[in-house]
């Protein structure tokens, strides 16, 4: 299989990122965070590495959110009929969302802290 433009793989991905936008309900909220934190950096006039470090986790969790997503609807695909198997599975990839999110949230509070 020949490989596409390097372009044209860029505007996969972008395509990829607006259709996580446009019908995941977690991921929207997580966007909306990531909002308020660039907002957050502007408005603290965060130094480079606490704006560094804000900008990774909020990346992180989104990249987490959109590999938990990929995960469960390949689980749909491969068994759209409810097994405890794939519960499982879907259960391990939202758990790794779960502890990204607490990751942030950890981070957000030990460098917000200094600002407030």
């Amino acid at each position: 299989m020949k490989k596409p433009p390097v372009h044209r793989s860029f505007v996969n991905a972008f395509r990829g990122i607006f259709l996580m936008i446009k019908t995941e309900r977690n991921f929207q909220i997580e966007i909306a965070a990531f909002f308020i934190n660039l907002f957050l950096i502007f408005y603290f006039k965060l130094a480079a590495i606490d704006t560094v470090l804000i900008l990774i986790a909020s990346l992180a969790v989104l990249s987490a959110e959109i590999f938990n997503t990929a995960i469960e609807r390949i689980c749909d695909i491969i068994q759209p009929d409810f097994d405890k198997r794939i519960g499982f599975i879907k259960d391990i990839a939202a758990g790794a969302v779960v502890l990204m999110v607490a990751a942030a949230v950890i981070v957000g509070i030990f460098v917000y802290w200094k600002y407030v």
